[in-house]
């Protein structure tokens, strides 16, 4: 599918919104659509970006290609927040062996984007079984990217909605810095999934991560 098209149609829709691209971007899905003219274009155009990797990601077949497709553009990545949009084009269910170790070797890249989708890709209902939290968990690291940060305590709340007691004991015994660290148990204190009482523990445990 030629770029100009692509552009046309987007630009064809009024008052353009999020959504529009979406529903835009299911429908060339559905015709299994070729958008890898896109590619030398998102950069220039955040207009492009989103059908570029949502239509990709949409149409192949295997998570191990889709995984593949992604680690082909981390560059094209620069400033895409939405790359946490991505866990939705993988097939459930995620094999976990695969995404950890995927998601080790992603943590650890140049790109600051391409390390959030490595903690985000967790999210693909991987952090719901306990049995993967502390290994999961002991993946956080400092990093200085806020995007990166963000991932981190989003990633660490949602697994306190499933393995609170074992997210307090990390964030008992963390080194990770308050910016990560503060973020989570803000999240955690104000999700309705998490007791009172739990909430209450986790907000005497403030003073303490303040220090790292």
């Amino acid at each position: 599918m030629m770029y100009s098209e692509v552009l046309r149609d987007l630009e064809s829709i009024e008052n353009l919104r999020t959504k529009d691209v979406d529903r835009y971007n299911k429908r060339l899905i559905k015709e299994k659509a070729d958008v890898s003219d896109l590619r030398e274009h998102i950069l220039e155009n955040q207009l492009l970006h989103r059908t570029y990797f949502q239509v990709s990601m949409g149409v192949l077949p295997t998570n191990e290609q889709r995984f593949r497709f992604i680690e082909e553009n981390f560059e094209l990545l620069q400033d895409w927040w939405h790359v946490d949009q991505l866990i939705q084009f993988l097939k459930k269910p995620v094999d976990f062996d695969y995404a950890f170790e995927k998601a080790k070797e992603y943590i650890m890249s140049e790109y600051a984007f391409a390390r959030r989708w490595g903690y985000v890709l967790l999210l693909a209902g991987l952090q719901k079984d306990i049995s993967h939290t502390k290994a999961i968990l002991s993946l956080m690291k400092d990093d200085e990217e806020y995007y990166v940060q963000m991932a981190e305590a989003w990633l660490i709340a949602d697994l306190g909605v499933y393995n609170i007691g074992e997210v307090k004991e990390f964030l008992s015994n963390t080194k990770l810095k308050y910016n990560i660290t503060g973020k989570a148990v803000q999240k955690l204190c104000d999700s309705f999934r998490i007791s009172k009482e739990d909430k209450e523990s986790l907000k005497k445990l403030r003073p303490k991560l303040k220090e790292n």
